[in-house]
C-alpha cells in the first residue's frame, strides 16, 4: 500500500509498505514512518494519506483513507501550512481561522447534506528536520466529496446555460439560507468552492473564511482581510463588516463568470467603474434583474437574504420575459483598493484566498508555455509512434486508429496532470530508444532518411512536434478572436 508523507518539504513523500496490503496488518499496525524524513504517516493513528490533492496559500489537502472503517472510507486530510513570513500575531489568526473551519463543519456539515462533515480535528507534535526542534502540525479531516468543482467543470465544458445557472443559484441559495440562519457567513463563494458530486448534488466547500455574526448591522466592527479577488464585494475588500448580502454578491459574480466563461476582472469595466456583463451573455431579463440587484455596491441595496432571492427567481422561471425586481440605481461600483483592517482588530494576513483554496489542483489553468511544451511532446511522440505502428501493423487503418487512441490518451493525461514535464522526458526518451534499437523500426527510419536511421527518427519526431506547436498556436489565436467577438 502506498502512503503519502504529509510533512511540508519532504523530498520524497511517496512510501510503499507491502505488509499494509494485508487487511489484518493494516488494522493492527501501530504506526509507519516516512522512509525519507521519519515523519509518522498514520495520522492520529487512524488516517492513511494516499496522495496530494492540492495546495493553497494556507494549507495542503491530501486524499486519505480511514483504516478503522470496513470499506476504508475515503476522506480529505487538510494540513494547516501558513506562509513562513507571518509574524506570531498573524500566525495565531490563521490558526484560529483553521480551528473555526473545523468548528463550523462540525456544526453545519453534520446537519446539512450539501456541506462536508467534520470527521476529526487534531494537532501533532513531531521531531523537526532541524535538530533539537519540534514541529506543531494542525490537521482537519473532513468528508470527501467525489466530483468536480464548477471552475474545473467550466474549463472542460465551457459556458453554462441559463437553465444550468438557475440550478446552481437555487441549490446554493438553499445552502446559504441554512448557513445564514445559523449565524454564519461563508465569505468565499466562488466556482472553485462549489463541487458537483458524481451523484449530481451541489456542495458548498471551504469554510475556512466563515465569519460568525455576533454584532448588529452598522456596528462598524472590522472583518479579517481574507477574500478571493474579484468575487468579494466592497465592504469585504475594505475590511468592514460583512453580511448575508456579502455572500449573495459573491454568488452573483460566480454566476456571471459561469455564464460568460470569463474572469471577474474581464467583466468589470474599471474605467466606468461598473460591471459590464450583459453584452457577454444571453439570459432572460428576469434573471438579469435578479443578478444586477445582487451585484449592487451597498449591502443595503441588495437582497437581504437568500430566501428573498429564491422568491424573486420564482417568477422569472415561469415568465422569463418579465423582470420582477424593481429598478434600482444602475451604477455598480467596483471593490475599492483593499485597505488595512480597521484598528479594532489585530492585523490579519494581507493575503487573498488563492482560487480553489485547499481544493484539488486546478486542471484547466495551463500557462502558454505548458500548452506549447505539451503540444511539442504530443507531436514528437505521435511522430515516433506513427513510424512504429506502420512498421509493425500491416493494416494502415488499424494502425492510424490505434495511434489516435494513444495520442488522445497522452493529451488526456496532460490535462489531468498525471503526465508532467518530467514524465514527458522519460516517455519521449524511452520511445526514442526503442525506435533506435529495434531492427524493424530502423529499416523504416532509414527509408525516411537514407543511411541514418537515428537521424530519420529524430527528423520525423521533430517535424511532427513543430507541426503540433503550429497547430496549437493557430487554434489558440482563433479561440481568442472568437471569444472577443462572441
Amino acid at each position: 500500500m502506498e502512503v503519502y508523507c504529509t510533512r511540508p518539504g519532504c523530498p520524497r513523500p511517496q512510501n510503499y509498505f507491502a505488509d499494509l496490503d494485508d487487511s489484518y496488518a493494516l488494522k493492527t499496525v501501530q504506526q509507519k514512518f516516512c522512509t525519507t524524513c521519519g515523519m509518522p504517516l498514520i495520522l492520529s493513528g487512524r488516517y492513511l494519506p494516499a496522495k496530494l490533492l492540492g495546495q493553497g496559500g494556507f494549507g495542503t489537502a491530501f486524499l486519505a483513507r480511514d483504516r478503522y472503517t470496513p470499506a476504508m472510507r475515503q476522506c480529505v486530510a487538510k494540513l494547516l501550512q501558513p506562509p513562513a513570513n507571518l509574524n506570531p500575531q498573524q500566525l495565531q489568526i490563521v490558526q484560529n481561522l483553521f480551528e473555526r473551519e473545523a468548528a463550523v463543519l462540525e456544526e453545519l456539515g453534520n446537519e446539512h447534506p450539501q456541506i462536508p462533515s467534520l470527521l476529526a480535528f487534531f494537532e501533532l507534535s513531531v521531531p523537526s528536520l532541524q535538530p533539537g526542534k519540534t514541529d506543531r502540525l494542525f490537521y482537519l479531516v473532513q468528508e470527501f466529496i467525489d466530483g468536480e468543482n464548477l471552475e474545473d467543470e467550466l474549463a472542460v465544458k465551457g459556458k453554462f446555460s441559463e437553465a444550468e445557472i438557475l440550478v446552481v443559484l437555487r441549490e446554493i441559495l438553499k445552502v446559504l439560507d441554512f448557513v445564514h440562519s445559523r449565524g454564519s457567513i461563508h465569505r468565499d463563494i466562488k466556482p472553485a468552492n462549489i463541487m458537483r458530486g458524481k451523484n449530481g448534488r451541489l456542495y458548498l466547500l471551504d469554510f475556512g473564511a466563515v465569519k460568525q455574526v455576533t454584532q448588529s448591522a452598522g456596528s462598524g466592527k472590522a472583518s479579517t482581510g481574507i477574500y478571493s479577488l474579484g468575487y468579494a464585494p466592497p465592504e469585504q475588500m475594505n475590511g468592514q463588516e460583512v453580511y448575508p448580502a456579502t455572500d449573495l454578491y459573491a454568488l452573483a459574480v460566480t454566476c456571471i463568470t459561469l455564464l460568460s466563461g470569463l474572469e471577474p476582472t474581464e467583466l468589470f469595466d474599471s474605467f466606468r467603474n461598473e460591471w459590464n456583463w450583459h453584452s457577454r451573455v444571453q439570459v432572460s431579463p428576469g434573471l438579469v434583474a435578479v443578478l444586477d440587484r445582487m451585484l449592487l455596491p451597498a449591502p443595503s441595496q441588495r437582497f437581504q437574504s437568500a430566501t428573498e432571492v429564491l422568491e424573486a427567481l420564482k417568477t422569472p422561471a415561469q415568465h422569463p420575459n418579465v423582470a420582477v425586481v424593481p429598478p434600482l440605481p444602475p451604477t455598480v461600483t467596483s471593490p475599492p483598493t483593499p485597505q488595512p483592517p480597521m484598528p479594532q482588530q489585530p492585523p490579519a494576513p494581507a493575503v487573498a484566498n488563492p482560487p480553489g483554496g485547499l481544493q484539488p489542483r486546478q486542471r484547466g489553468a495551463f500557462s502558454v508555455w505548458e500548452i506549447l511544451v505539451g503540444a511539442a511532446f504530443t507531436g514528437f511522440e505521435g511522430g515516433l509512434l506513427a513510424i512504429a505502428l506502420t512498421s509493425l501493423l500491416p493494416n494502415l487503418g488499424f494502425s492510424m486508429g490505434l495511434l489516435g487512441a494513444i495520442v488522445g490518451g497522452l493529451i488526456y493525461g496532460q490535462y489531468k496532470r498525471t503526465i508532467e514535464q518530467t514524465e514527458m522526458l522519460f516517455i519521449a526518451g524511452g520511445t526514442l530508444a526503442v525506435m533506435v534499437f529495434f531492427p524493424v523500426l530502423r529499416v523504416t527510419a532509414a527509408a525516411i532518411y537514407p543511411g541514418a536511421p537515428v537521424t530519420g527518427v529524430l527528423f520525423a519526431g521533430w517535424l511532427a512536434a513543430l507541426g503540433a506547436i503550429a497547430g496549437t498556436a493557430v487554434f489558440r489565436l482563433i479561440y481568442k478572436l472568437l471569444s472577443n467577438i462572441l
